[in-house]
């Protein structure tokens, strides 16, 4: 049995991620007490045997709503293991500006603001959901992720049989937009030659041929590419020994369009080609280059 436990932050797309998982033909559960979870698995499990309806995907959401009841989660899921059901949990997060514009567009209430401001619901949330977290096989941010983007993401991780391997998720950005939330390894590429000042090449991205060529006549490109791949490729066996379900890796330079996009592609390629199951995103390559700000030059 397929069996993942979608949680998160309030506001950070849980909803939207469940009806993705719907769509895949996960029988979905919402707003579930974790205590409660070990004997609905019992239950289907059974129903596996003929004893009941066969289901084999199972996706519950369990989030802050049942905040009296989270303290159970880990009890929960030694009891599900102990069943012999391999699970996982897939936790959404945002930054505080992102959950704070969501909630104002939306208009809707969080389920602990009662006697706090906005911010200071969150803020509780997130040392509620901390411990819950910290167990993630898979933390999605989606701060700067469109839904299709997510859809990308999940369909990734539910599509992958082998759950005891690492995801590793590279991903490309802008310094000037702040590093992404769950980045593990964050990698500089400013000090290479900026595409940007050149006026044919201002407006493509580092998926751009031109882009390309522009870089690799630099002979300190490759051999940038040839240490980071050196230091991955040393230390993910390490990280999967010690249990690391997912590792990030964030590319950036100045704007996330030109220099961090052709390296991300690059370790993309490279880690993909030595074996390891990698995905990858372009957080910042749809933002307009031509609104840096002055002092950023040459930078």
């Amino acid at each position: 049995m397929d069996v993942i436990i979608l949680t998160g932050m309030s506001g950070a797309g849980k909803s939207h991620a469940a009806h993705i998982l719907e769509d895949q033909g996960y029988f979905c559960i919402d707003n579930l007490p974790p205590m409660v979870l070990p004997e609905l698995i019992r239950t289907f499990l059974k129903g596996q045997g003929g004893e009941g309806f066969a289901i084999n995907k199972l996706a519950f959401v369990v989030d802050v709503r049942s905040s009296d009841y989270l303290k159970g989660f880990g009890k929960a899921m030694t009891d599900i293991k102990n069943l012999g059901c391999p699970y996982r949990i897939i936790f959404l997060e945002a930054n505080d500006q992102v959950l704070v514009s969501r909630y104002r567009q939306t208009r809707r209430k969080h389920p602990l603001s009662a006697g706090l401001s906005l911010v200071e619901a969150i803020e509780k949330e997130r040392s509620l959901m901390r411990g819950i977290r910290a167990r993630a096989t898979h933390i999605i941010d989606t701060s700067f992720l469109a839904q299709g983007a997510l859809r990308e993401e999940l369909l990734h991780i539910i599509e992958v049989e082998d759950v005891s391997t690492m995801d590793i998720h590279v991903e490309s950005f802008g310094f000037k937009y702040g590093l992404p939330g769950d980045c593990d390894i964050s990698c500089d590429v400013r000090f290479l030659p900026n595409p940007f000042y050149e006026a044919e090449l201002k407006m493509l991205s580092g998926k751009d041929q031109p882009i390309v060529d522009f870089l690799e006549k630099y002979p300190e490109t490759e051999q940038y590419y040839e240490k980071i791949m050196d230091l991955l490729c040393f230390s993910i066996p390490y990280y999967i020994r010690e249990g690391k379900a997912r590792l990030s890796v964030g590319v950036g330079c100045t704007g996330g369009r030109h220099r961090s996009v052709y390296m991300a592609e690059r370790l993309y390629e490279g880690l993909k080609k030595a074996g390891y199951r990698v995905s990858i995103h372009h957080r910042d390559i749809d933002k307009d280059p031509r609104y840096q700000h002055s002092e950023e030059k040459k930078t």
